[in-house]
């Protein structure tokens, strides 16, 4: 079996400039390519967005490390429909991806009972919007999200005193919760259902944002029973698993984690802490690939 691992040019080694978290790619793509090549397969990293590349060689292609789909989310959908018309099975699958892409899919998840943060749901709020909403959510601190977005891109922080200003892309405005600084984000990272392992991610001191890119750092944890539940819960709401999934959470006022993210585009998972990753994506992969 062949398999795409796509990528956005900027991870990718022969990169003329590499992103700041490059490394990343380096560390994801060893590992599954390490997998696939013991179970006598191949993976190869492709520039999703090369148009001369033939797709029809390709058995399986994974969304590895696209991370710069957020700007051009529509060209990014259209190509993955062009994979899959050439008769390559897409992991995760564009009807999915496309569920995943907005964020809006979090009303969803919290229909089907699972813990979410409470959000306003905004579309190219004014600053006098904006304003609002500290009362609208009984907060003193807001953040605000692009709806579309990744990696913190267009992420803003407000206190009450601060001069607000228009946003310009649909958001998500939300309460500030405290325990993303305190205590951390947990990112637990599953495998066609199957839990592998679990981070907990803090920001440097003096941010919030948890990414390596802002010098955010994490470290591997055993969660308890409850916290595991939690995290069960929201893939559990799927009809059928996704083939990965990393389930990001926060800590909420009442001590139960809440869902800050579901991450089933092109997430990081974190390979270096754990051994059994490679082998359960490539066990995933091939019961998927038998339906």
């Amino acid at each position: 079996m062949k398999i795409a691992f796509l990528a956005s040019l900027d991870v990718l080694p022969h990169a003329t400039v590499r992103r700041s978290d490059a490394f990343e790619f380096d560390l994801q793509f060893a590992c599954f390519s390490k997998a696939c090549s013991e179970a006598g397969s191949e993976m190869q990293a492709v520039q999703w967005n090369d148009p001369a590349v033939n797709w029809a060689q390709y058995d399986a292609a994974f969304i590895g490390t696209c991370w710069d789909y957020q700007d051009q989310s529509e060209l990014f959908l259209d190509k993955l429909d062009e994979i899959a018309a050439a008769g390559v099975r897409v992991f995760n699958p564009a009807e999915l991806v496309r569920w995943n892409l907005r964020k809006t899919y979090l009303r969803e998840l919290a229909e089907r009972g699972v813990g979410t943060i409470e959000t306003l749901w905004l579309d190219f709020p004014s600053a006098d919007r904006l304003s609002q909403a500290f009362d609208e959510l009984n907060t003193d601190e807001l953040v605000i999200k692009r709806q579309i977005g990744a990696g913190a891109s267009g992420q803003l922080r407000y206190n009450r005193a601060d001069q607000l200003v228009d946003y310009a892309h649909r958001a998500m405005v939300q309460p500030f919760v405290p325990s993303i600084v305190e205590e951390g984000e947990y990112s637990f990272i599953m495998i066609n259902g199957v839990f592998s392992h679990a981070l907990l991610k803090r920001a440097k001191t003096g941010d919030y944002r948890i990414q390596s890119s802002y010098g955010g750092y994490e470290e591997k944890v055993l969660p308890s029973k409850s916290d595991l539940e939690a995290a069960h819960q929201v893939v559990e709401s799927f009809l059928e698993p996704p083939l990965y999934a990393r389930v990001d959470m926060v800590r909420g006022h009442h001590g139960r984690l809440l869902l800050m993210e579901l991450e089933l585009i092109e997430p990081y998972l974190y390979p270096e802490q754990s051994d059994q990753l490679g082998a359960l994506f490539f066990a995933g992969l091939i019961q998927k690939m038998s339906r």
